[in-house]
């Protein structure tokens, strides 16, 4: 019998072995990696994907390029990154931009015009808009909370 087939049956661990790079060797053989879902993408996909997110995430983004980052179809690519995340993958780059413009108000250099271009926003009114809606706050109210913590510590 073949190993990978023991290691998933013989086990008793749920689910299909999907690919070799869900793999990690261990002192006693091969264990299973099994942060990642049912259907979702392998380790190597997502440390790759992130990587690339990280790197550019300011800059305008299509599905079709993240899914070539992975070689698969935009399709599969968008229910795997879903499995996967728990986001879609215009949520997760959104999330991103927002955690860093917060980072860059939350430092007070630059305008708020200057962080909503940094992050790859269309637009100052486009920042305020999208942190409104999921971070329940302003631009000003994230510089005005960041400089009153500032001046209490």
């Amino acid at each position: 019998m073949h190993p990978l087939w023991l290691l998933n049956r013989g086990l008793g661990i749920g689910g299909d072995l999907r690919r070799d790079d869900d793999l990690q060797e261990t002192r006693s053989g091969f264990q299973a990696a099994w942060q990642n879902v049912q259907g979702g993408l392998s380790a190597r996909c997502v440390r790759n994907l992130r990587s690339f997110l990280t790197e550019n995430f300011s800059r305008k983004l299509s599905v079709a390029e993240m899914a070539a980052v992975c070689g698969l179809s935009t399709s599969h690519f968008a229910r795997a990154f879903s499995r996967t995340f728990g986001k879609s993958p215009h949520q997760y780059v959104l999330d991103l931009r927002l955690d860093h413009a917060e980072k860059l108000l939350s430092d007070g250099r630059l305008s708020i015009a200057d962080v909503a271009h940094q992050c790859g926003f269309a637009s100052q009114s486009h920042l305020t808009t999208m942190m409104k809606k999921h971070r329940e706050m302003t631009p000003m109210q994230a510089q005005a909370g960041a400089s009153t913590f500032r001046s209490l510590a």
